[in-house]
């Protein structure tokens, strides 16, 4: 699933069980937690945030506490929160907030949703995005692999019904894998977006433990080179999280694979862990590091690449789709 700068509007129905991840990191890990806990490394200077405000920042915050839109950009202290809301962009969350994978990065609760879906997300999708005044949302969700489609055509009727209602709206969907069923992905790829996402995550070489082992590296790959193929006007896009314990030179490799696939946007950003149960940091990437690595992608032939220690996959979406470079402050 996507990563934090999102907002989330989403139903529950009651009743409905789900596990807390703080509950099963043995059950995700498929081992017994390690007796001697990794030392936790000391956040350095440079991730420090800078607030910010501003006219269109309280507006859209007002709407979203007016009308009880629940938002994982004001719970999860998102640090780019206050830029994207400013610039017109989010990101909303479908399909509930329970996912049906394990992976050992996201603090998002783990369960069975039993195939429950809200008949009414569409609809009430389109409206908040009408209300926010957004010009750029992206839509991303859980993992839903309880669906026989993945949610795939639930997905494609809320970007049909947002396009209805905001015309001059663009929108981005950040997908699962669908569990690799290409059918599926373009179901989504159909349905009148701008751009495809499925975020890669990590290197190969850490694709497990790091992702669920229903997750796969060559599975993301084929995913994003499906959707291209069949959609070349389509653009495509991944997300890769530094800081797992990956080498320079398996970035690179990733990076080399991506372009392979003809994966047009590559957004690169510090990995932070959510809880003691979490992946652990192994270290803190540099602004000089990912400056450079940006360079690496701009000269392999991305469109763009978002690099940066507080990079999420979907900071300021809406200037890559016009072809600006996104500065990074």
């Amino acid at each position: 699933m996507a990563d934090s700068d999102r907002i989330e509007v989403v139903q529950v129905p009651s009743g409905q069980k789900f596990v807390n991840r703080r509950g099963v990191s043995a059950i995700k890990d498929g081992i017994k937690a390690s007796a001697a806990a990794p030392a936790r490394l000391d956040k350095p200077d440079w991730l420090r945030v800078r607030l910010r405000g501003g006219a269109t920042f309280e507006k859209v915050r007002g709407i979203v506490h007016e009308h009880g839109l629940a938002t994982v950009c004001e719970e999860a202290k998102c640090p780019n929160i206050s830029e994207c809301w400013t610039s017109g962009t989010a990101t909303i969350m479908l399909m509930g907030d329970v996912c049906t994978r394990a992976c050992r990065f996201c603090a998002v609760n783990t369960g069975n949703p039993n195939g429950w879906l809200d008949t009414a997300e569409p609809d009430n999708t389109a409206r908040s995005v009408r209300l926010m005044g957004l010009k750029y949302v992206v839509l991303t969700s859980v993992n839903r692999d309880d669906l026989p489609d993945g949610g795939a055509a639930h997905y494609a009727a809320c970007v049909r019904r947002v396009r209805e209602v905001n015309p001059d709206t663009a929108v981005e969907a950040l997908t699962p894998d669908f569990l690799g069923q290409l059918a599926d992905v373009e179901t989504v790829v159909d349905s009148g977006i701008e751009v495809f996402a499925q975020n890669v995550e990590t290197v190969r070489r850490l694709t497990h433990p790091v992702r669920d082992p229903r997750a796969g590296y060559e599975q993301t790959l084929a995913v994003l080179a499906h959707a291209k193929a069949h959609r070349p006007d389509v653009l495509t896009k991944t997300s890769l999280m530094l800081g797992l314990g990956e080498t320079e030179q398996e970035i690179r490799q990733c990076m080399e694979d991506l372009r392979a696939a003809r994966v047009d946007i590559l957004t690169l950003g510090q990995y932070l862990q959510p809880t003691a149960h979490h992946q652990p940091i192994a270290r803190y990437v540099t602004p000089q590091e990912f400056a450079r690595y940006r360079d690496w992608g701009l000269e392999l032939g991305f469109m763009e690449v978002v690099s940066g220690v507080l990079v999420r996959s979907s900071y300021r979406a809406e200037q890559v789709l016009e072809k600006n470079n996104v500065g990074l402050a």
